[in-house]
């Protein structure tokens, strides 16, 4: 009778490169080590020297064809890797670092995120539930949000990629609270699609979005007029529910905006509170960038209002500088966020005792299973700025948006488009074909690396749109771009002029 043998691994399986047991960890650590310090430093040393950098480069064409190889079989050294990464990645980002990029709304990161981020990895855990640490820190950043927006201590929150995910969970339990838990099974129905829901016709796109996704289609959410200020008209607002109501239709959801992406308006809040309250409809708030001035005593009461939403959607990853993605909804009634969520399988068993154990699983409160620890990185930034630096970057981008403003109105080539309401401002210069040479100036000014606005139409008018989200933006960043502007305008204004002759 042969002795029972264990059955072994073919050798062949293992690399040179992976560990003597074949696993992707390293044979030798301290390789490892010193090539991870060089590549930190690497990353130190990049964000050090931004202001030595253009804003944005576009990346040649040789570059662009190098990510056109083939796929990777054998093995590759981590210092050639990172070396192609340093060459070939590092230089052609978005821009969004450095202090020049004025274009999306979009933050500029920080160092300490960076680090948090790389222990995120490092530890690798998946937040959709179970019982472990990184929940739990999850549940601390809760707790800190329903602070901020003076929510119940029964709210819920969430993090997700970005705010264009928390609206649409936003419209998904806002479905659920009007139709029954009965519509995740059956489908919204008849009585569904005679919902509507409304915004400002300046809302972004993802409102829409989540109209569809949701089953009702986007042609259901009503877009409302605007003031001068690109605020919601509440009054027209009224109208347009009182209409719908009298054709048969149901309203039962407005969203108000905390931060508009064109010109960064926030809507009267306290008006559409009021006013949902009274017609029993759901209120939830596009925060995206806004929500979080409320960490800033001197922007905080533009806001007001903004705490008796039923749901907030947000992102640290824009003003309060979190490194990408940290998405966050949040949730007056937790117990209607879990119902339009949480369904319960065999493998999703929550126990009293082990690691199955825990009563806060967040894949009860939104579509993902497989969830990072964006938490960390926000936690990080949090304790290690403090809210009070934060929400002083934020009211410092305002005054920066002020003076832009100011030097605007000063200069008779340019014209401003619409007021600063936060930290956004639209503005041109003026001149024959204005939309066509403006067009050309905001091409001119990313290709020269000296700035990055982006661009934008303000009553039918093509508009140089300024964002001034970045912490590291100073006065001189401004006055830098503004006299680029003045010299590419003249420039293209003298160039158009020789056509035409």
């Amino acid at each position: 009778m042969q002795p029972d043998k264990k059955p072994r691994l073919d050798a062949r399986a293992s690399s040179a490169d992976l560990g003597a047991d074949g696993t992707l960890d390293p044979a030798d650590w301290s390789v490892l080590r010193a090539q991870g310090h060089r590549m930190l430093d690497d990353m130190f040393d990049h964000l050090a020297s931004l202001r030595a950098q253009p804003t944005w480069q576009p990346p040649p064409s040789d570059v662009r064809a190098r990510f056109h190889a083939p796929l990777p079989l054998a093995p590759q050294s981590l210092d050639q890797v990172h070396d192609e990464f340093r060459r070939f990645i590092l230089p052609y980002g978005s821009g969004n670092l450095h202090p020049g990029f004025m274009g999306w709304v979009q933050g500029g990161g920080t160092p300490v995120g960076m680090l948090a981020d790389m222990l995120a990895a490092g530890l690798n855990a998946n937040l959709g539930g179970r019982d472990h640490m990184p929940l739990v820190v999850e549940q601390q950043i809760g707790e800190w949000v329903r602070q901020i927006f003076d929510f119940p201590e029964d709210a819920s929150g969430l993090f997700v990629t970005g705010t264009s995910m928390a609206n649409l969970i936003a419209v998904l339990v806002a479905r659920t609270a009007i139709l029954g838990a009965g519509v995740r099974a059956s489908g919204i129905g008849a009585r569904g699609a005679g919902l509507r829901a409304y915004s400002s016709s300046a809302v972004h796109g993802c409102v829409a979005q989540a109209m569809d996704l949701a089953g009702f289609g986007s042609s259901s959410l009503r877009r409302i007029a605007t003031d001068r200020s690109q605020r919601i008209d509440v009054e027209a607002l009224r109208a347009a529910i009182a209409a719908d109501r009298r054709e048969g239709l149901e309203p039962f959801l407005v969203v108000g905006s905390a931060g508009t992406v064109d010109v960064g308006a926030i809507d009267d809040l306290q008006a559409l509170a009021a006013m949902c309250r009274e017609q029993g409809l759901w209120f939830h708030v596009d925060g995206a960038y806004g929500a979080l001035a409320m960490l800033s005593s001197e922007l905080a009461p533009r806001l007001a209002g903004l705490s008796e939403a039923d749901s907030i959607g947000f992102d640290f990853h824009k003003w309060a500088q979190v490194p990408y993605d940290a998405g966050y909804i949040l949730v007056r009634d937790g117990d209607r966020h879990r119902a339009a969520f949480a369904a319960p399988a065999a493998y999703l068993r929550r126990e009293t005792r082990g690691l199955a154990g825990g009563s806060f699983w967040p894949c009860d409160y939104g579509p993902d299973l497989s969830r990072g620890f964006r938490a960390l990185k926000t936690w990080f930034t949090l304790k290690a700025y403090g809210t009070e630096q934060l929400g002083a970057v934020m009211a410092r981008n305002c005054a920066l948006a002020r003076y832009l403003e100011a030097r605007i109105n000063a200069l008779p080539e340019l014209e401003l488009l619409a007021p600063a309401q936060l930290n956004i401002v639209c503005f041109r210069y003026r001149a024959e074909s204005a939309d066509e040479v403006n067009a050309e100036i905001v091409a001119d000014l990313q290709e020269s690396g000296i700035a990055a606005p982006s661009s934008t139409m303000i009553d039918g008018r093509f508009a140089i749109r300024a964002a001034l989200f970045n912490h590291r933006t100073q006065q001189s960043d401004v006055d830098n771009m503004i006299d680029a502007v003045l010299r590419f305008g003249a420039e293209r204004v003298g160039k158009h002029r020789l056509l035409a002759g």
